[in-house]
């Protein structure tokens, strides 16, 4: 997901989000936005289907629509930028000129947003191996640019890159006090897309829930 859009996150539009999308609001604790609960993480995640990853046949980030617009010049980048900030301020044409952010996944420090990738918790090449070939046009478009939910985040270039469409099996945060946060936006993201999960992948998500206070 690299770049100032993400490997996987270079592609993103949702049935065109309201602007007031992007005003949503993690919860008091939370970096991100329509975060469940550990304990209602528990209960979603023995409810996902199991499945064996799906080829990348036909995959394309062009097939999830790239970045959306949100109204007043604002896209979906621009948009993630502004809630995960501190102090940001904006151009004429929508764009992060100062501000800082902290890097959920590494706890970096980052003073810039040209050094920011917009990631996707669960990359579109990720979801695509899990069900998303199967989607239309507009549910690709939803999920690559959902603001409701805790699919989208601005992180360093560097653990954005390093996660590339890695699952949680094959790759963790390397900041373990990001892990409770990250089990708990995979499972509700897949849980609400009804994407699929591997065994290995359900493990490790179990592991990350496991390390939350409740």
């Amino acid at each position: 997901m690299p770049g100032s859009t993400s490997p996987e996150a270079g592609l993103a539009s949702a049935p065109a989000p309201s602007p007031s999308a992007g005003d949503a609001k993690p919860a008091s604790g939370d970096v991100l936005p329509g975060m469940v609960s550990a304990a209602v993480a528990r209960t979603q995640l023995p409810s996902l289907t199991t499945g064996k990853p799906g080829t990348m046949a036909g995959y394309s980030r062009d097939k999830f629509t790239h970045w959306a617009e949100q109204g007043n010049k604002c896209d979906t980048r621009e948009a993630v930028l502004k809630r995960d900030g501190a102090d940001v301020t904006q151009d004429s044409e929508c764009r992060a000129v100062s501000g800082s952010w902290k890097s959920l996944y590494d706890g970096v420090a980052v003073n810039e947003a040209s050094k920011l990738d917009i990631d996707h918790m669960v990359p579109l090449a990720e979801a695509w191996r899990s069900g998303a070939s199967g989607w239309d046009a507009a549910k690709r478009k939803a999920f690559a640019n959902d603001l409701t939910r805790p699919q989208l985040l601005a992180v360093s270039a560097a653990s954005n890159r390093s996660k590339g469409d890695q699952s949680p099996d094959l790759w963790q945060p390397p900041d373990k006090a990001s892990w409770c946060q990250y089990g708990r936006a995979w499972t509700t993201v897949k849980s609400h897309y009804g994407l699929t999960v591997t065994d290995a992948e359900r493990a490790m998500l179990t592991t990350m829930i496991d390390t939350c206070a409740s």
